[in-house]
């Protein structure tokens, strides 16, 4: 028996590596993608930075990655209450999907509910660090909340992981232009 399990042992820790090389492979190429972005000027940044979207897009199942597309779909027409519908089934089912948890971060900001748009996004954060366009709504809730100090730092943030985001410059101008008025 301490044969069988001394054998078993490399065999499942090799099927185990196996099963995790397309997780590692993503965090390969998104670690590529945000090289590139870095690297990059505004003209080539926008075709990186949709790949990276892409990238987060992917959910590893079809079933989830289509309830994603309905809840955009549904966002997009509007139907903001569908959305997030929509998007808590995603979150319900594969709870470690960041981005589900920044659409329905997105649909909740678009009807008003600021805590739990930043809830949401506070989920999307401890999944994945470097979402800049989670960073960038928090910014604009803390906008809304009237903290521009907390905005200012937040869309700092999100222009140190992704440069080329024009919204969020003029944000920082504008920001830290009331800021030195006020000084």
């Amino acid at each position: 028996m301490k044969a069988l399990r001394a054998l078993l042992n490399p065999v499942v820790a090799a099927f185990l590596l196996l099963l995790a090389a397309p997780a590692l492979a993503d965090d390969a190429r998104l670690d590529d993608l945000f090289a590139q972005l870095q690297a990059t000027d505004d003209a080539g940044a926008e075709a990186v930075t949709q790949q990276i979207w892409q990238e987060w897009a992917k959910s590893g199942s079809p079933a989830m990655d289509l309830l994603l597309q309905r809840g955009e779909e549904a966002m997009a027409a509007g139907d903001y209450q569908t959305a997030i519908g929509h998007f808590t089934a995603v979150i319900d089912h594969a709870p470690d999907f960041a981005e589900a948890w920044n659409a329905r971060a997105t649909a909740y900001f678009n009807t008003g509910d600021l805590g739990p748009s930043i809830n949401d996004i506070q989920h999307v954060l401890a999944l994945n660090p470097r979402h800049f366009g989670a960073l960038a709504g928090l910014g604009m809730i803390f906008e809304e909340l009237d903290e521009p100090d907390k905005a200012l730092e937040v869309y700092q943030a999100a222009l140190a992981i992704n440069p080329h985001m024009a919204d969020v410059r003029q944000a920082v101008k504008r920001l830290g232009a009331a800021r030195g008025q006020d000084l």
